[in-house]
């Protein structure tokens, strides 16, 4: 389950892989369990903003690529299932 919040660092401090370890954590105590509406909420309040925190890491990753590379960075796409 998700850390308390005593003991969780501040989203801003958390590399990617970190917070992607606790937003998968929170999707699964979220998915799992029946907790009070307020506890609930709290884990919902924190998911979003470690998927903000997790876009931003990987939008300035990819910023990045494109610097060291130029505009030939060829665009992955999506597989059809």
């Amino acid at each position: 389950m998700a850390k308390t919040k005593s003991t969780q660092k501040p989203v801003e401090e958390l590399s990617y892989e970190e917070a992607l370890v606790e937003l998968e954590g929170i999707v699964e105590a979220l998915e799992g369990e029946q907790s009070p509406l307020e506890d609930s909420m709290k884990l919902f309040e924190r998911g979003q903003a470690l998927s903000v925190h997790c876009s931003a890491l990987l939008e300035s990753a990819q910023l990045k690529v494109q610097k060291l590379v130029g505009e030939s960075v060829v665009q992955f796409e999506e597989e059809s299932e």
